[in-house]
């Protein structure tokens, strides 16, 4: 089947555009890639199941428009009437839209059959069925890190009312009946009528003070009703969303190409950490075959789901002191069919039972958060530190997800409180921060950031062989955190 080469842009939470620019690079061969603030744009001829199989992002979509920002004015039917003109095509330009868009899910197969899944993101809690899914899906919408992927307070999937539609000022008065009256085209007014929509409409920044999302996507829905003829459909319309996003940088038309974000992996039963942070962490800890990768505070396995599922040549161990946690994880590794992959063992992070510098790689998350004593955490901190160094192998890695307040903690311990700020990543502003440190295929590089092994060594922890090899600021929705990573350059001279 020939590919169906487009142009496309994915949603990401703030921090892991570099993480996801560099993926769609080394796994679909994009080019045209253009990182910003939530969003990559790219384009790419690979096929919808190589589409699906991207792990950075939140959702991907069909790029229709991509214009400069709207100028903001007081005229307010001004403003809407140019933001229509951003949807307002030819009846056939939208007809090709929707072909494109239907051989796209006609390529993916009855295999996933995601339409019976999925409505809306907020209106998935209460079709599933499974308790541990409920619990899966609905975290997952409530950790939605990217600022575009979801819609937030105060954002909906406008439904105009058929009724009212006489009431938008700057509408024209085309006919529902004749929809394709304008255009001539007569052949293709059946199927105009018989499809549907909704509209999900985001604004932010200046345009924002001046119009509100919901009254924006209302007035966008209503003008394709009476161009095309089509009918709105919150509930199961036939085009799932057409997605209009308006801010001080672009303003971005485009459609979903799958019904569910990508960050909802089929293969994890239960949710535990964020599924594209821990393939984001994963993806720093120069996996690679024959491998050993531990996670020794691995709660429900997230971070070794996703790394197996991406590097399943290596060895996974999980240590965790909790049973019901351990149970979890099973479950998870169970579901995902890694039982040959995955081994678990009960033990505390301060006490493993494993042989010294046994490991090439450990990933861990130190819980945070209203469940957690941070308190208790950061005392921890140094002998959680130990211990890992400890089971490191020289030249492996370590990657650690930390609290703001663990993070700041981590910057006394190493003494580089200086280089908090130029290693931190931000709002995806700077892509070379994470390009030489991801390799989809293999091996990352041995420098990130742009850190030279001399100037590594000199920067050496004070508690043994570690060295600092990168920081990165993600959000986890509510609350922001820190990815850092380390390289151990030597054996373990004693302890600290």
């Amino acid at each position: 089947m020939a590919s169906l080469g487009g142009r496309y842009f994915c949603t990401a939470g703030r921090g892991l555009e570099p993480f996801l620019a560099r993926e769609v690079r080394a796994r679909l061969g994009a080019a045209e890639v253009d990182c910003v603030s939530g969003k990559v744009f790219f384009s790419t001829e690979a096929e919808p199941g190589e589409l699906r199989k991207l792990k950075a992002g939140e959702r991907l979509f069909l790029l229709l428009k991509k214009r400069p920002p709207l100028a903001v004015s007081r005229d307010k039917g001004k403003m809407l009437h140019e933001i229509k003109s951003l949807v307002i095509e030819e009846p056939k330009y939208w007809l090709d839209v929707i072909s494109i868009w239907r051989n796209f899910h006609g390529c993916e197969g009855k295999k996933d059959d995601v339409s019976q899944e999925n409505r809306l993101p907020l209106k998935r809690k209460s079709e599933e069925t499974n308790t541990a899914t409920k619990r899966q899906k609905t975290e997952q919408v409530r950790e939605t890190v990217s600022e575009e992927c979801q819609v937030e307070a105060g954002e909906r999937c406008v439904v105009p009312e058929r009724k009212s539609s006489r009431d938008c000022q700057t509408e024209s008065k085309t006919s529902l009946e004749d929809p394709s009256k304008s255009s001539g085209e007569e052949p293709v007014k059946n199927e105009q009528l018989s499809f549907s929509f909704r509209v999900s409409c985001r604004c932010s920044g200046a345009i924002a003070k001046v119009l509100p999302s919901q009254e924006t996507g209302r007035a966008i829905g209503i003008a394709l009703m009476k161009q095309c003829g089509w009918r709105a459909d919150l509930r199961e319309p036939d085009l799932e969303v057409i997605f209009v996003h308006l801010n001080d940088i672009h303003s971005v038309v485009g459609i979903p190409l799958f019904r569910l974000p990508l960050a909802n992996r089929e293969y994890i039963k239960t949710a535990g950490l964020r599924s594209t942070i821990a393939w984001a962490m994963a993806s720093l800890a120069e996996i690679s075959a024959g491998a050993f990768v531990l996670d020794p505070m691995c709660g429900l396995g997230t971070i070794l789901l996703e790394a197996a599922k991406e590097w399943p040549e290596a060895c996974y161990w999980g240590a965790d002191i909790s049973d019901s946690q351990l149970e979890g994880a099973d479950v998870n590794i169970r579901t995902a069919g890694l039982m040959d992959k995955i081994e678990l063992l009960k033990a505390s992070v301060k006490a493993l039972p494993l042989p010294s510098e046994s490991f090439d790689a450990v990933i861990l998350d130190i819980p945070f958060g209203k469940k957690f004593k941070i308190t208790k955490d950061i005392q921890l901190l140094p002998d959680i530190l130990q211990e890992t160094e400890r089971v490191l192998r020289v030249g492996g890695t370590i990657v650690l997800l930390l609290s703001q307040d663990l993070h700041k903690r981590m910057d006394g311990i190493t003494k580089c409180a200086e280089n908090d700020s130029p290693n931190a990543v931000s709002d995806g502003a700077s892509e070379t921060t994470t390009a030489k440190a991801l390799n989809v295929d293999g091996n990352s590089s041995s420098s990130v950031n742009g850190v030279q092994e001399s100037l590594l060594s000199s920067r050496q922890m004070p508690f043994g062989s570690l060295v600092p090899d990168g920081v990165y600021g993600v959000s986890l929705g509510r609350t922001d955190a820190f990815i850092h990573k380390y390289r151990k350059i030597s054996s373990s001279a004693g302890n600290w």
